[in-house]
């Protein structure tokens, strides 16, 4: 109920958030050295925030979990290329976003889903609530990339905006701004709809 929380809520919810993540940046120096103990070390400290990043970009689970893996693949193969910027995690999300454009885009995978028919879909098994299933259909629907990208960072990684906005090379207030913009939108839409929180 996470997501439908987030949408329909007057105020701004406030919830328990893992710090945030702190990747040591020596990590990709060391998987460049074949160090599969440093790309564990990785995969633990940020598969769960790349996820909801790459639900935001290819709007399917499945599709989702494969650029994950595509994702890891590839720090494999470029890690000796990283140069330390201090912003580890915007240099996944561009892996990612990179992979995705000349894969995912070249397809056309796009999801056309009905609400009804989301609730019993395994494609999206990570969330188990059925007004979170409709809240998640409407944002990979109706909400832009880049509005989808911080929304799901947001509510689903539980990443600070502030976080967001370095990751995604945006200023804090338009990250804060579209964040609002997506999430009134979000409401519109599912009000319109009837539901309510």
């Amino acid at each position: 109920m996470l997501l439908f929380t987030f949408v329909l809520a007057p105020e701004p919810v406030r919830i328990q958030r893992d710090p945030p993540i702190d990747i040591d940046e020596d990590l990709f120096r060391r998987i460049g050295q074949n160090d599969m103990g440093a790309l564990d070390q990785l995969y633990h400290q940020t598969e769960r925030t790349l996820y909801a990043f790459n639900v935001s970009l290819t709007r399917d689970h499945d599709a989702a979990v494969e650029l994950l893996q595509d994702t890891y693949l590839k720090v494999m193969s470029a890690a000796h290329l990283y140069q330390p910027m201090g912003k580890p995690l915007a240099w996944l999300f561009t892996i990612a976003k990179n992979l995705y454009y000349s894969k995912y885009r070249k397809e056309s995978r796009v999801i056309q889903l009905e609400p009804e028919l989301i609730a019993n879909d395994q494609r999206f098994s990570y969330v188990t609530d059925a007004e979170d299933k409709l809240v998640l259909e409407t944002v990979l629907k109706r909400l832009t990339e880049e509005e989808r990208e911080i929304v799901m960072l947001h509510a689903v990684s539980g990443m600070k905006h502030q976080e967001i906005a370095d990751s995604l090379g945006l200023k804090l207030s338009t990250t804060l701004s579209k964040y609002r913009r997506a999430l009134e939108k979000l409401r519109t839409y599912l009000e319109e709809k009837g539901v309510r929180s």
